[in-house]
């Protein structure tokens, strides 16, 4: 049974910045073992998403369409009224969160999948967006394996051990400054 005292981030890897113009977009890629339609449902249902992502959606995202996304772990919840563009299951899902565009890419790699990311951040908090989504993966990592240790988001994940970390050696890659502290 994994529990979260027992969890530590590993090293920022598996992330790019690709520039155009004032435009920035963060790449992630992560390499799951599980087959692309687990996935997929962790990616589109509500609740599995509550027990990973960085907002509650208050309808699956496995279909085109309108959808609310909520953040979870800010001061204040932020609602998006947003639409999913794109729903081909088990391998594409396009939607807009917080102004910025998110597309996820599964592909069937050995018995798992590849999961790709290209999430338009800010270019000030792309570092924090690395860390954020790395923090992300590695709890749906283990939510997909029988293993959940609840999600490490918003407020709380920028307390947690690793969190500063991480921030850095993302900003370092992608040739930014760390953003402003405040713990």
């Amino acid at each position: 049974m994994s529990s979260r005292e027992n969890y530590a981030p590993g090293a920022a890897s598996g992330a790019e910045v690709r520039k155009d113009g004032d435009k920035w977009t963060l790449v992630l890629v992560r390499d799951l073992r599980h087959p692309p339609e687990k996935v997929w449902l962790a990616l589109t249902d509500p609740v599995h998403l509550r027990e990973w992502a960085p907002f509650d959606a208050d309808r699956g995202l496995g279909n085109v369409g309108p959808v609310k996304l909520s953040t979870v772990g800010t001061p204040t919840p932020q609602v998006s009224e947003t639409t999913v563009k794109r729903a081909e299951a088990p391998r594409l899902l396009e939607y807009s969160w917080g102004g910025g565009d998110l597309r996820w890419e599964l592909e069937p790699l050995g018995g798992g999948t590849r999961l790709t990311l290209w999430h338009n951040i800010n270019r000030g908090y792309i570092a924090w967006g690395a860390a954020g989504w790395h923090l992300c993966f590695d709890v749906l990592d283990r939510l997909l394996a029988g293993e959940p240790i609840g999600r490490i988001v918003g407020a709380e994940a920028m307390k947690f051990d690793g969190w500063q970390r991480l921030t850095a050696e993302y900003a370092k890659q992608f040739g930014v400054e760390a953003p402003g502290w405040k713990g």
